[in-house]
């Protein structure tokens, strides 16, 4: 089985994909200085269009054309109840180490996103792609359970699983593995935003998410930071908790981010100015396009 990149010239080195050894906004040069080659969060920057140069429209728009077609969008499981949306307000944000919370009541769990698309299919489509099943089960959940959110987004499940495999390959950087119920145990942290190598980002949470008191770091298999997913924190597995290292709450957060930014995602210039709200360099879209072809391409 391929991989994105392996059948590209542009991607020497898959470890090197997952690294990230790209230029981030306010990074001087690659990931010097992160822990084990752990990249800078992409999370948390809104980007327009004008962000990004003019010559990658050109390299990004071929992929883009996959993006945006049938296989974007997965076919929906005729039991599927219509998802409930549930907002950061409406859920609880989840740490590590909070206290037990008594059960929610029903009114308060979201949908469970992983119940929304054929099942026959997903298990399909992870022997064609490579992805994990269980994480193919939350971008698949969260393309269609995000239409109930921003119904005119047309974001298709293969940007989500891009995305998902720059940041974190599906879960399993570092050795971190998504259990049973879509957590990543360990749970995915990333190195403090110190300013040297990253954006400066000062604690914003007492350390709740990521265990530092005093810098941020992203968080989960979709790398949010603290910040950023209070905001949009969702609650996509339907236990009435929104938690980053579950990659259904994570996922859905990102559907919405991304749909939030960019609106209309079957335009490739939409597409683009939402990639680069995850993170605003040429190479990031690059590398995002060229997963997401691929894995449209495999299924």
């Amino acid at each position: 089985m391929t991989t994105p990149g392996d059948d590209r010239g542009d991607v020497d080195d898959f470890d090197r994909v997952l690294a990230g050894s790209t230029r981030r906004k306010g990074v001087e040069g690659g990931d010097d200085g992160a822990e084990d080659g752990y990249s800078a969060p992409s999370v948390g920057r809104p980007a327009t269009i004008a962000m990004i140069s003019i010559g990658l429209l050109g390299v990004v728009v071929i992929a883009v054309g996959l993006l945006i077609g049938p296989s974007g969008r997965p076919p929906v499981s005729a039991s599927a109840p219509a998802p409930a949306p549930t907002t950061a307000a409406e859920t609880d944000v989840s740490t590590e180490e909070s206290d037990p919370e008594p059960e929610p009541a029903d009114e308060d769990r979201g949908t469970d996103i992983t119940t929304l698309v054929s099942a026959t299919w997903v298990e399909e489509l992870a022997a064609s792609t490579g992805i994990p099943h269980r994480a193919l089960l939350a971008y698949t959940g969260a393309s269609v359970a995000v239409d109930q959110y921003y119904p005119g987004c047309g974001l298709g499940w293969n940007t989500l699983a891009g995305i998902g495999h720059v940041e974190s390959d599906h879960g399993r950087i570092h050795g971190s593995a998504l259990d049973a119920s879509g957590v990543a145990r360990p749970a995915i942290v990333g190195i403090p935003l110190t300013g040297e190598t990253t954006a400066s980002i000062p604690d914003t949470d007492g350390g709740a998410l990521d265990g530092d008191a005093v810098w941020d770091r992203a968080v989960g298999p979709m790398q949010f930071i603290p910040g950023t997913w209070r905001e949009w924190a969702t609650d996509g597995d339907g236990d009435g908790v929104a938690d980053p290292q579950n990659v259904d709450d994570a996922s859905l957060a990102a559907a919405r981010y991304l749909c939030a930014i960019g609106g209309d995602l079957t335009d490739p210039e939409r597409w683009i100015a939402a990639v680069a709200g995850y993170n605003d360099t040429v190479e990031y879209n690059n590398r995002v396009a060229d997963a997401a072809s691929f894995y449209a391409s495999h299924s």
